[in-house]
């Protein structure tokens, strides 16, 4: 045997050492019992497969646990889930481990405070943080509530075969102090939602950034059949801010594709579909008309379309069209299942900061796009009125002006959306 095969055997054993202590360590953890004489507790389970490129087809079970009878408000929430990976990559044993517990002492009917506990390890990502939530809700209005969370966690991309393009991810630890606030209510317009956060990398081996958002999304019914949503987004960060928190014209952040299973790693949506830019992930500016603007910019390894500053608005004028009426007249189906037709128009100016220009460079100008879309969206509300589900669209973006002068503003563009833009 020789020298490089006896290391390939020995990296293989220590890998298969490794999965088995973490799944048994994790079998443990599943198993999770409060220690309480008087209340039982029980813990559901369910199946779970998933794939991307690195991992192949991966298997596991997702587990629920909570005390009998709390309908999902006692103590003890436990939200976890175990998957080991049948290609057997550097790390094919991940996990997820979320528990809450609420504080009785900030805690009201529908207004609970809590601390929460999560951890996870999977497509090689670390994500562990500890977060203070509070909600507010008058009376019974489930729709209507104020939310704010504080926390603080550590993360870390330790593995590059997951990433679609990893020159945008950089490989040291941050630790993440941040705050999130939403409120979603109506005013004399309609039903509006507003969401502000912050954050600042405040240790580790990467340098010290802070960063803040602010979206606001507004519905406006026009008529019984025409309405109206506006977004307004903007956001800001400094000169050392890590690539993968920066912004982009059209798509989020592109640490935030981890809390989505499609985006998290590279292969769930084919990769050669991704890198033609067919696909348009909601969040950010929500340029969409640029989705391929940036990402033959990434395709090039040259990720010139991320950015200190942006601001910008986005607009969806609903029109009627007869499958969601014959939607609509489906009981139960119709209403959880919306298909909509609109017009859409972007806007929006980016900043990037850079030292050897003396500060900042401007793009210099607003970019627009605008065209028809329609959006297939199932929406199934929780116990607290928070939506659950999800929504695809199908776009054809023409550029109202462009970066480009040698590109034709009317070329056929046409682009698959995940997530609504403007979510209410």
């Amino acid at each position: 045997m020789t020298f490089q095969n006896k290391q390939s055997d020995i990296s293989f054993k220590k890998k298969l050492k490794t999965s088995v202590s973490l799944l048994f360590l994790l079998s443990l953890i599943s198993f999770y019992q409060p220690v309480n004489a008087q209340q039982n507790y029980e813990v559901s389970y369910a199946p779970d497969i998933w794939y991307n490129s690195v991992d192949g087809i991966r298997v596991g079970v997702r587990m629920r646990g909570k005390v009998p009878g709390s309908f999902k408000q006692g103590p003890h929430r436990l939200d976890a889930g175990l998957w080991l990976s049948t290609f057997i990559p550097a790390s094919p044993v991940s996990y997820y481990f979320s528990l809450t517990e609420p504080i009785p002492a900030i805690s009201d009917f529908q207004s609970e405070g809590n601390i929460q506990f999560r951890s996870s390890i999977r497509t090689g990502y670390h994500w562990h943080q500890i977060s203070l939530n509070k909600r507010w809700q008058p009376g019974f209005e489930e729709k209507n509530y104020y939310h704010l969370s504080l926390y603080i966690s550590a993360r870390n991309r330790f593995d590059n075969d997951y990433r679609l393009y990893p020159e945008i991810w950089q490989d040291n630890w941050l630790w993440i102090a941040g705050t999130s606030f939403n409120i979603h209510n109506q005013n004399f317009l309609g039903r509006y939602r507003l969401r502000a956060d912050a954050l600042a990398n405040v240790a580790g081996n990467y340098p010290s950034f802070t960063l803040g958002e602010l979206a606001i999304d507004q519905k406006v019914p026009l008529s019984d059949y025409f309405s109206l949503y506006g977004r307004f987004f903007a956001g800001a960060s400094t000169q050392k801010t890590a690539p993968e928190y920066r912004f982009s014209h059209s798509f989020r952040p592109y640490v935030n594709w981890m809390s989505n299973g499609l985006t998290r790693a590279k292969g769930t949506i084919p990769e050669p579909w991704m890198t033609s830019g067919l696909f348009h992930i909601a969040g950010g500016a929500n340029l969409r008309g640029y989705t391929n603007y940036d990402i033959e910019n990434l395709n090039e390894s040259t990720p010139a379309s991320l950015y200190n500053a942006a601001v910008a608005f986005n607009f969806e004028l609903n029109y009627p069209n007869p499958i969601n009426t014959a939607l609509n007249k489906v009981p139960v189906v119709g209403g959880v299942l919306n298909f909509r037709s609109y017009l859409f128009f972007d806007s929006g100016i980016f900043q990037r900061a850079n030292s050897a220009l003396g500060g900042v460079q401007n793009e210099g100008r607003w970019l627009a796009d605008a065209g028809p879309g329609f959006a297939l969206s199932l929406k199934i509300p929780d116990y607290l009125g928070k939506v659950r589900g999800f929504t695809i669209r199908y776009e054809i973006p023409v550029w109202l002006s462009h970066p480009q002068n040698d590109v034709n503003n009317f070329a056929f563009r046409h682009i698959i959306g995940i997530g609504a833009v403007i979510s209410l």
